[in-house]
């Protein structure tokens, strides 16, 4: 069965993870855990910034203001799916007693909000009246 396919099956019944390995010290699991609620808080923190742009900014031409907004509504939705998928990953390797899991994911997010906060930047020093 494809490993995407099983992980994802495992997102709504983690309860299958134990039939797997070994139980880990509950202080990985804790660790764990405490880097999902961490991805869902940056998960929230880009929903929010998303909202923040489009409904505080009224000044910013619709293109601008709905792009720049979806980018961060966007990244806050694939960092929210991410942090589930990482946690069962890495719970699952910790229990099979395997390395942890390599992402780019980290990458791509901070790409991707460094290239919203540069856009903000020309639009805060030079100004983008809408019509």
């Amino acid at each position: 069965m494809n490993e995407f396919v099983q992980s994802l099956r495992l997102w709504f019944a983690p309860q299958r993870i134990r039939e797997e390995g070994d139980t880990p010290d509950y202080r990985f699991s804790l660790a764990n855990e405490r880097t999902f609620l961490a991805w869902i808080r940056t998960a929230l923190a880009l929903i929010g910034g998303g909202f923040a742009v489009d409904q505080f900014l009224p000044g910013l031409a619709w293109g601008v203001r709905a792009g720049l907004a979806l980018a961060l509504l966007a990244a806050g939705v694939l960092c929210a799916l991410r942090a589930v998928n990482h946690w069962v990953r890495c719970e699952r390797a910790m229990r099979r007693g395997e390395d942890l899991p390599v992402s780019r994911f980290p990458t791509l997010l901070s790409l991707a909000v460094a290239v919203v906060a540069v856009a903000m930047v020309v639009v805060v020093l030079f100004g983008w009246e809408g019509r």
